[in-house]
């Protein structure tokens, strides 16, 4: 993950993959659970330690404040 983009957004990247831009904690499940991580929902999303958060964490959405 990067840090929150300009309109409260996070660039979602898998290792040098970028995956797209999520808007929400959903929106990161969904991109997971197309990269493989089927049974990832998004209280999994927020509380995996192998997910890195930057510039805040999964309740960071700037958006939305």
């Amino acid at each position: 993950m990067t840090r929150p983009l300009k309109g409260g957004c996070r660039r979602v990247r898998v290792d040098d993959e970028v995956l797209g831009v999520a808007y929400s904690l959903r929106d990161l499940s969904v991109f997971l659970q197309r990269a493989g991580a089927e049974s990832l929902d998004e209280v999994d999303v927020a509380d995996s330690p192998l997910i890195e958060w930057y510039g805040g964490g999964p309740e960071v959405w700037p958006r939305f404040r």
